[in-house]
């Protein structure tokens, strides 16, 4: 399909888009943001966003979804951004177990799709793209159409195997409070804050909207993850990558990943891809860093280009496969 550049300000909650709550069943309080379609919806986009994201973001890119006749919803994981904290650290990410994001997300999706026209989309980038494949894989969500953009189906940051990694900060949680930092600064450990746009985007000024963002909201920061978080992820990417488990999703499903990535591990993408049954792949280099959603024009245009080509394809033919398969 013919690709649509759409620009709005970044900085500002469009006029059209409703900030809200929803309330798992516990009573826990995630925060959200919904925009209709103008006029009969093509369907329905849920956005999932990263370790220590905020929706925020990303609001060009819902932006763009929108404007191609989406509704598009997001929100903020519990204990990050506008979604209060799992520990009394108000700077660190913390989370008991990856399950509780995994519960989040089933009782979520399930009203969500309930009261949303199909076809239902799930987009997840980085930790996103991770609970969204989990969730998948277990069966909690059943989207007819998944894009994970540079998706952590593997740890980059301690430069470890994926067992090798567990052991090793399983020791370093017990070595003190496991809900203490795992580093300093930046997404990465050891990683001055100086460098931290290194990591994530090529666009200067793509990268200093979260900052702003900072500034109008400060309630939404979020630093370093905990110990106990990074012992969790490396236990649940050891779960995902399960002999078998990829191979029975049958989920038409798009990843997007750059071997440049520093946080999360490139050839895990590579990997899932390829087992994934009818899986596809887009694959940059050195000209793309982790956030792809928000590099330079010709990369996220690229980006959303295929994307877009990708669900006009498989999101509106699945539901037709479905539907003749229950007739």
């Amino acid at each position: 399909m013919t690709y649509q550049k759409v620009t709005i300000d970044r900085r500002a909650i469009p006029a059209g888009a409703v900030e809200s709550r929803w309330t798992a069943p516990d009573g826990w309080a995630l925060r959200r943001i919904d925009w209709m379609a103008d006029g009969a919806a093509r369907g329905s986009i849920l956005f999932m966003p990263g370790r220590g994201d905020i929706y925020e973001k990303y609001l060009e890119t819902l932006a763009h979804w929108q404007a191609l006749g989406w509704n598009v919803t997001s929100a903020d994981w519990r204990g990050q951004g506008g979604s209060g904290r799992m520990t009394d650290h108000q700077y660190v990410g913390h989370i008991q177990d990856f399950a509780q994001w995994i519960e989040d997300i089933a009782g979520f999706w399930a009203e969500w799709a309930a009261s949303h026209p199909g076809p239902h989309v799930m987009v997840g980038h980085s930790m996103g793209g991770h609970l969204v494949a989990r969730a998948i894989q277990e069966q909690r969500i059943a989207p007819d159409a998944a894009v994970l953009s540079a998706p952590m189906l593997g740890l980059k940051g301690l430069g470890l195997p994926m067992s090798f990694g567990h052991m090793v900060t399983r020791v370093m949680r017990g070595l003190g409070n496991p809900e203490r930092p795992a580093w300093k600064v930046s997404e990465k450990p050891a990683s001055p804050l100086a460098i931290r746009q290194t990591l994530l985007t090529h666009d200067n000024d793509r990268y200093q909207d979260e900052l702003a963002w900072w500034a109008q909201r400060p309630e939404v920061v979020m630093g370093p993850a905990s110990w106990h978080w990074v012992e969790r992820a490396y236990e649940s990417n050891i779960r995902l990558n399960a002999p078998g488990q990829w191979e029975k999703v049958r989920v038409p499903m798009l990843l997007i990943g750059t071997s440049a990535d520093q946080l999360v591990d490139n050839k895990a993408t590579l990997a899932a891809a390829a087992r994934i049954p009818g899986a596809e792949l887009l694959a940059f280099g050195r000209e793309a860093r982790h956030e792809v959603l928000r590099e330079v024009d010709p990369i996220r245009d690229r980006v959303l280009q295929t994307i877009d080509d990708f669900l006009a394809r498989k999101a509106s033919a699945a539901v037709t496969e479905r539907v003749g398969a229950t007739a």
